[in-house]
């Protein structure tokens, strides 16, 4: 019996699966053997006629947002068809299509997910751990504090799903110190929670702690012209993700009150582990000695022009070269790389620029200007940052940029806010998906540990995003213009 059900529950599944693979199939057929869709008009009376291309784009971009978003088939897959069906219906030439999956970007994101995986073999990230609890002591609500700033520390070297999966053991072994083995608690939901929420947090401060900003910043290069160096990025973010990373912990402490005051024994189990792993090794002191180098060359490249000439790619490459020409990492290492990851940032990248060079992006964005053009700067921007905050609970990050960014960009200049204010907005609430499981992978991670329910998650997922929107109004009316950004053209 329990097999039947089992086999059945499989079934439903699958039939569940091959309705949303022909539903996106079906909108891209629809979409793309339309009769001519009416052009847009905007608020000076020009018209943006949407080409047959366009109107492939938009077929492709239905297409691939209803695979990601019910997850027919592997991401990275749906990141390939994406490129198939540009190339096989001559939406784009295969050259350009494809070319965008090599794009500078997507080979930043490789780089940046093999220095997450150095961190962790070499033992970095453990060592880092067991000293902040040696410091931090065994006060449950300073373990929370410790354990969420480790989390957003490690988020500025290396991706936040690397760091989520880093951290996840250590905190089954505090909790297991807490509670014993198995066990539900309110400190669990809260440590398991909050490491979700404040990974997202502190992915937003650096170039490496995600793939959405390469990808981003791909597109702010591409579609206005400029572009955003590793500094200038981290100075606008850095005070808003731990900003965010306190105002969560507070949160959890209020919603996720430890039953417990005290953790007894931690701080000496901590002590122990640390001197147990002994002095640094030869490839912990390598490996850091490359990535600081490179965090500086990075850094360097806003003050010295000659430095500013070299691409962000090919210098944060280098770190992948080093670490292989040094033994620090293995042919083994490289067949762990997540190239599903890698091919859904490539999809992703490739969509993007397919609807701005097909002009869909122009299309979509005169048409949504409609709904603002008696707004306020304020509001508008705003706007942008609720949606793109909705779309990636959906959709992964990355995508929800590749999708929003580049009509947002067109829109912006009609309103005569300046693109700055719209990349850092948008990135903000793309790096925080706080109400459902899909929207990160630091959000599954904590959801195995099985101390809290979908429900809970979304709940206390509404209350983290309103307090998310309300940092982004901070940020975009007070903050970022007193810090030098421009907000209005």
């Amino acid at each position: 019996m329990v097999n039947t059900a089992s086999a059945a529950a499989i079934d439903k599944s699958e039939i569940k699966r091959w309705v949303f693979l022909l539903l996106g199939i079906g909108l891209f057929v629809l979409t793309f053997y339309s009769p001519p869709w009416p052009d847009a008009i905007d608020p000076a009376g020009k018209h943006f006629v949407l080409s047959h291309e366009g109107k492939g784009a938009l077929a492709v971009f239905l297409l691939a947002g209803t695979w990601w978003v019910f997850e027919v088939l592997p991401i990275g897959v749906t990141g390939l068809a994406i490129g198939v069906f540009q190339t096989l219906f001559f939406i784009r030439p295969a050259k350009d299509v494809f070319g965008n999956f090599m794009d500078p970007s997507v080979l930043f994101i490789f780089g940046s997910i093999v220095i997450g995986q150095v961190f962790t073999k070499t033992g970095l990230t453990r060592r880092m751990a067991y000293t902040m609890l040696s410091v931090v002591g065994e006060r449950t609500s300073m373990i929370y504090l410790g354990c969420f700033s480790v989390t957003v520390v490690l988020t500025h070297f290396m991706a936040h799903t690397a760091v989520a999966a880093t951290i996840y053991p250590l905190l089954l072994a505090i909790h297991g110190l807490y509670a014993g083995d198995n066990a539900k608690t309110r400190f669990g939901k809260g440590l398991f929670i909050g490491m979700a929420y404040v990974a997202g947090a502190g992915s937003i401060v650096t170039l490496l702690g995600a793939a959405r900003g390469a990808v981003a910043i791909g597109f702010f290069r591409d579609i206005a012209g400029k572009s955003i160096s590793f500094f200038e990025y981290s100075y606008y973010f850095f005070p808003v993700g731990w900003l965010m990373m306190l105002l969560i912990w507070g949160l959890i402490m209020i919603l996720c009150k430890p039953e417990k005051a005290t953790i007894p024994g931690l701080k000496q189990r901590a002590r122990q582990l640390r001197t147990e792993m002994g002095p640094l090794t030869r490839n912990e002191v390598m490996a850091t000695s490359i990535i600081l180098t490179c965090v500086a060359v990075l850094a360097l490249q806003s003050f010295f022009p000659p430095l500013a000439k070299l691409n962000k790619s090919a210098i944060l490459i280098v770190t992948t070269l080093l670490f292989y020409v040094l033994n620090i990492l293995e042919i083994s290492d490289l067949e762990q790389i997540p190239w599903n990851i890698i091919l859904l940032f490539s999809g992703a990248m490739s969509m993007g620029l397919c609807l701005w060079e097909t002009q869909a992006a122009n299309w979509l964005a005169v048409n949504w200007l409609a709904m603002f053009k008696n707004a306020n700067w304020f509001v508008f921007v705003m706007s942008i940052g609720f949606f793109v905050m909705i779309m990636t609970n959906f959709i992964m990050n990355v995508a929800a940029i590749a999708i929003s960014l580049p009509v947002a960009l067109v829109i912006a200049p009609y309103l005569g806010v300046a693109p700055e204010v719209i990349f850092y907005a948008a990135l903000v609430t793309a790096g925080m998906p706080f109400m459902l499981l899909i929207g990160a992978a630091p959000n599954a991670i904590a959801y195995d540990s099985n101390q809290f329910t979908t429900v809970e998650f979304f709940i206390y997922g509404v209350y983290a995003s309103i307090i998310l929107m309300a940092v982004l109004a901070f940020a975009i009316y007070f903050l970022w213009p007193m810090m030098g950004m421009p907000v209005k053209l």
